[in-house]
């Protein structure tokens, strides 16, 4: 019988300086810059493995490096290949997957030479349709353990620096210096958080990796806030991450203060395959992150922060109660404007170009189907009958391919309590339905 390996995501490796796998900055280089995208507060960088270039989500919170959504990647050869079985966040069970070594990883400056990755074979694990671009992998623990990498928000670039003396002095001078722990391959802070009136230490995990501002499990002391509802927090290595969501007093980070933030609280069957360290009791997300331009330096265990201009945003979350994703692609036709040049030799023939301006021609392209994947209980969207399985055909009467996912989500996270006018194809029928966002919380 074949014997498999199982991985459990977040498993202890030993800290060795320039190890295995390590991103190293090349040519001397004093520092290596990398653009990213920012989608729904997770950063996304390109890296090319084996030469091949691909999208690869930032999350301090994953021990490996793991790859998906390959099967239009067969260009890319790997190494040393053997069969694993992988568990993490979801409330599923473990799922096949492939260990290759001898991978050349490098992006921007930044090169990482006999690297080791895992290869989920489960096509159905697919953030691109959560996300509403192609991702092809997770990057974590290799890329930041020996490095100093800054990652400002605002202008979505990472910069990885070299230890001097002139950076050190910037540090010291502009921002604040947090102790941070390493634990099992990640990082942590100890906080403080406000429940009930209550100010109790919280040790979190610090989690680019996650959209969310705080994640925090119930114990004995911190217990689900009598206001809540039920909500789809976010999908995991092993399925679906389900909980609630409720505002608590306060969360201290230093001398960063965060009134009534919004938390989620996963519960305990999403997170029963996690191997938590000994105090830790949530997670601080990128809704939080985002509002600083941060420095992690794993090896002398520091965290630096200085705010940026979005640090006194409110936090909002999804008040219609839908999760929106990719459904595949649709051949739409469009109206393109023919630019006719003609050159005019009297003022009669300028006058007559303005008519021939009104020539169009049609071309198809492909465009993003949305599915409604995920309907809150008791949320407006369920209250007006929208159903999960529903196809946008528009929203508030345009196409909905006009916009990205980003901006779908942006909407539903308004402010206001504007009113969505969404048609949805169900059975072959097109129906309408309206319904106003509304704070639950």
């Amino acid at each position: 019988m074949k014997k498999y390996k199982v991985l459990f995501f977040g498993l202890f490796l030993p800290f060795l300086l320039f190890g295995q796998g390590d991103f190293l900055l090349q040519n001397n280089a004093s520092k290596a810059t990398i653009p990213f995208k920012l989608i729904n507060n997770l950063i996304f960088i390109p890296i090319k493995v084996n030469g091949v270039e691909l999208n690869f989500l930032l999350d301090s919170g994953v021990e490996e490096t793991i790859l998906f959504s390959m099967e239009e990647r067969q260009e890319i050869s790997f190494n040393n290949v053997e069969k694993i079985k992988l568990r993490g966040l979801g409330s599923e069970e473990e799922i096949e997957g492939l260990k290759s070594t001898k991978n050349s990883l490098e992006t921007h400056g930044l090169k990482s030479n006999d690297h080791m990755v895992f290869i989920i074979l489960d096509q159905s694990f697919n953030l691109s349709s959560h996300i509403g671009i192609p991702v092809n992998g997770i990057i974590g623990h290799k890329f930041f353990k020996n490095n100093l990498v800054e990652i400002n928000y605002q202008k979505k670039k990472i910069v990885v620096h070299s230890r001097n003396r002139k950076f050190q002095e910037k540090l010291d001078k502009k921002f604040v210096k947090i102790p941070i722990t390493v634990e099992r391959s990640k990082p942590y802070l100890v906080t403080t958080a406000t429940v009930n009136n209550v100010q109790i230490p919280a040790k979190l995990l610090i989690d680019i990796g996650n959209s969310d501002a705080f994640w925090v499990f119930e114990n004995n002391k911190i217990k689900l806030p009598d206001k809540n509802f039920p909500d789809f927090l976010g999908k995991g290595f092993s399925g679906d991450i389900e909980g609630h969501r409720a505002k608590i007093d306060e969360f201290a980070i230093d001398e960063f203060e965060f009134k009534k933030p919004i938390v989620s609280f996963p519960d305990s069957i999403s997170i029963r395959n996690v191997k938590m360290v000994p105090g830790r009791i949530g997670s601080v997300g990128g809704e939080v992150l985002k509002r600083f331009t941060l420095v992690l330096d794993y090896q002398d265990r520091e965290l630096y922060l200085k705010k940026n201009n979005k640090f006194s945003e409110p936090f909002t979350y999804n008040k219609s109660g839908i999760t929106i994703q990719h459904n595949g692609l649709q051949w739409v036709q469009e109206t393109v404007r023919l630019e006719m040049v003609r050159v005019g030799t009297s003022i009669d023939d300028l006058q007559d170009r303005d008519k021939t301006n009104n020539n169009f021609k049609y071309k198809f392209a492909l465009k993003p189907v949305y599915e409604i994947v995920n309907v809150r209980k008791n949320s407006a969207a369920e209250k007006c009958g929208l159903r999960k399985g529903d196809i946008i055909v528009s929203i508030n009467k345009v196409q909905p391919y006009r916009y990205s996912l980003q901006e779908i989500n942006n909407l539903l996270k308004s402010e206001e309590d504007i009113w969505i006018n969404l048609e949805v194809e169900r059975n072959s029928v097109v129906l309408k339905f309206r319904f106003k966002l509304e704070d639950e919380l």
